[in-house]
């Protein structure tokens, strides 16, 4: 069961102690020209960083932001970054279907991945011809390590008359053996556009299992998975959302399509990290929870003050592995690289470019809830 705690700020994350001294880390000094190019971006975190914090953190942000101006370098970060990446060296900030759009466009020599490394690994692959940087090699996934592109090929000899579509939160090596990613903002229409396109009832979707249950209760196209899983989702249960409902009546639960069915089926709405927090803007409930990574509950809180937020702690711990202190020194040493064979990238790219390729989403489509899970085949 998730760790339940009250509004306020989000829960302790593995990051450096920093201390509150007037020396930051690697010999960074808080002083005036410091306190000049900062003091305008310290409201942006108060509800994060204490006063107190403050002058050991403000000399990394500065000095994060003035690399980036001298290299010609942007900072793609995911909603789980903790707030004082997400909101104080952060260019561009979203869920994964953004970063990589945007990745792709972005007009820099250098990107640094503030996300975990398959993010990195796409980045790569759409914009060959950059730097890409992350951080922290520790920074991987448990979704994406479950699943190689060996497994996918043996998969295409098994099924040869089904598409295979890849979540995105997949190596490039995984990629290039589908024929489609998607993301958890597209899968629906991912999965029923290539299922139109090969003229088959049936898809096989991979390798997260329960985002792959959501979408065939979302759709009438046959679905075959992999076993999969997200280890910060699949920690929701339906128990956890009746304990939410019992402690803070009236609450609206809000579930990402990660989460087993059947926390999409007594939740509210559900939906990509993008789709939760356009339902909090648009919406404006008095009273929410995220039924997902920690970090997102505070970046969304942080654009909605009015708006109080109940949030369970599961937390990713490779998602944090990312620090300003590493994004200083990735900068500042130019590491590490991320490097892809050619042929896996022009292959990886190319199911990539197919979902880019679909009509663009004015919003992110968001799962319907209350509906009971249907049986799929596991591979």
């Amino acid at each position: 069961m998730a760790r339940l705690i009250d509004a306020g700020p989000g829960c302790p994350t593995p990051t450096p102690s920093r201390s509150a001294s007037r020396d930051g880390p690697g010999g960074l000094d808080y002083n005036s020209q410091v306190k000049a190019e900062t003091d305008h971006l310290y409201p942006l975190a108060s509800d994060f960083i204490t006063p107190m914090e403050w002058p050991a953190i403000a000399p990394l942000v500065a000095a994060i932001n003035r690399l980036k101006a001298e290299k010609n370098a942007v900072i793609l970060a995911h909603n789980y970054m903790t707030p004082d990446i997400f909101r104080l060296v952060g260019d561009i900030r979203g869920d994964s279907l953004q970063l990589a759009r945007e990745a792709a466009e972005v007009d820099a020599d250098i990107i640094v991945q503030a996300g975990v490394h398959f993010m990195a690994e796409t980045s790569k692959v759409l914009a060959p011809e950059k730097t890409v940087l992350i951080p922290s090699l520790e920074a991987g996934c448990s979704l994406a390590s479950s699943i190689t592109g060996a497994d996918v090929a043996l998969i295409k000899q098994r099924y040869p008359a089904y598409p295979v579509v890849t979540y995105v939160n997949t190596t490039a090596d995984v990629k290039a053996e589908c024929h489609i990613t998607c993301t958890s903002s597209n899968a629906v229409q991912v999965v029923e556009a290539i299922a139109k396109d090969w003229n088959t009832d049936t898809v096989i979707l991979v390798p997260d299992q329960y985002l792959a249950r959501n979408v065939a209760s979302q759709t009438d196209i046959r679905i075959i998975t992999w076993p999969g899983a997200c280890e910060v989702h699949e920690l929701f249960s339906a128990d956890d959302v009746q304990a939410l409902r019992d402690a803070h009546p009236g609450v609206m639960i809000l579930a990402h399509p990660e989460c087993p069915p059947d926390v999409l089926e007594v939740s509210d709405f559900a939906g990509s990290t993008a789709a939760l927090a356009h339902y909090v803007s648009d919406h404006n409930p008095s009273k929410v929870v995220l039924l997902t990574e920690c970090s997102m509950s505070d970046n969304v809180a942080a654009e909605n003050p009015d708006v109080e937020f109940v949030r369970p702690c599961n937390l990713c711990p490779h998602m944090k592995q990312i620090t300003l202190e590493n994004i200083y020194t990735c900068l500042t040493d130019m590491r590490h690289e991320v490097e892809i064979d050619e042929a896996v990238r022009q292959r990886a790219k190319s199911a990539i470019d197919a979902m880019l390729a679909l009509p663009k989403l004015s919003t992110p489509l968001a799962f319907r809830t209350g509906l009971a899970a249907k049986e799929i085949e596991v591979i």
